[in-house]
């Protein structure tokens, strides 16, 4: 989705579709119903016994953390489970002035009941799609948690060497990414497929690479390292990617230093690259790097007005 220079428009746009995923998704987990999963708790409630089920000794003040919840209106729902037998308290161990949560024999029960009808519903709709539909599904659940709750803890990422399938994800992640935010068109996805190909088709194991970049078993970038096809003392770095959802990461970095270190050892004089001048923060990365602007070209391609720029890193 392009978005206007002036932030007007375009925003009002994506605060409509933003508003009307968060319809659609309370609806299908029926956060509007008064009993979760055919239960006698609504979310709140829910929420309440899953964490009290799930943590070892539980005091209310780490529950109203962990759920964000007014201490008083979570001390009410405390309350209400005790009045009906789900939930006993008793002085910790550790701290005999605060008293610790555990649920009785018929809360365990209630939370099993509550469990089992989460658990269904996910096993229904996971089973009524396709094995790529499941995929994609659960890729777009995890990117929406990663953006809007980013994990505070440095994420690991797995470098590795491509694999049979790697290139389908190549070329939709460049075309779909690039069409959504600039706005380029199915001329650029056509040529990621090209380049794609003839690094398949004419793959040197001994001086090229494509490096794909994993977080949590899920790919979220590639770079491609290919040798000029006419000048075997040139190589050309190709296709740095990196999926929104990872960036902040330095993974940018990561990949273009591999592909620089390659380089190195493969005895290559010269490292070039095309891109183009609005791609500022690859850019930025290509200069970090060493990389130096040599010419630049205003061509039209991708549907758009663009400006092309040549990057060259002498190897030495």
């Amino acid at each position: 989705m392009m978005v206007a220079a002036d932030g007007t428009g375009s925003m009002a746009a994506e605060i409509a579709r933003f508003r009307r995923f968060n319809r659609v998704y309370t609806r299908y987990l029926g956060t509007l119903r008064e009993g979760m999963h055919s239960s006698e708790f609504p979310l709140a409630e829910a929420r309440v016994l899953y964490e009290m089920a799930t943590r070892e000794a539980p005091r209310s003040a780490e529950i109203a953390v962990a759920l964000d919840m007014d201490a008083g209106y979570l001390s009410r729902i405390l309350k209400k489970f005790e009045e009906k037998g789900l939930v006993r308290r008793k002085a910790s161990k550790r701290d005999a002035r605060v008293a610790e949560l555990a649920l009785t024999a018929k809360g365990r029960a209630a939370f099993r009941k509550l469990d089992d009808g989460a658990e269904e519903q996910a096993r229904a709709t996971l089973g009524g799609l396709g094995a790529g539909a499941r995929v994609e599904l659960l890729h777009a659940m995890q990117l929406i948690e990663r953006i809007v709750a980013p994990d505070p803890e440095p994420k690991a990422y797995v470098l590795r060497p491509h694999r049979v399938g790697d290139m389908g994800w190549v070329v939709y992640s460049e075309a779909a990414g690039y069409a959504e935010q600039f706005g380029w068109n199915a001329e650029f996805e056509g040529l990621v497929a090209e380049i794609s190909a003839d690094f398949l088709k004419n793959y040197d194991a001994q001086r090229e690479r494509c490096w794909m970049v994993e977080v949590d078993g899920q790919n979220v970038g590639h770079i491609f390292l290919m040798k000029h096809r006419e000048d075997p003392t040139i190589a050309k770095l190709r296709l740095l990617y990196v999926d929104p959802s990872a960036r902040g990461m330095g993974l940018g970095d990561v990949l273009v230093r591999e592909c620089v270190r390659f380089a190195h050892g493969a005895g290559y004089k010269k490292l070039m690259l095309w891109t183009q001048s609005m791609l500022t923060p690859a850019i930025r990365i290509y200069e970090r790097a060493g990389f130096r602007l040599v010419s630049e070209q205003a061509h039209h391609s991708f549907g758009m007005d663009l400006v092309g720029q040549v990057y060259e890193l002498d190897l030495g």
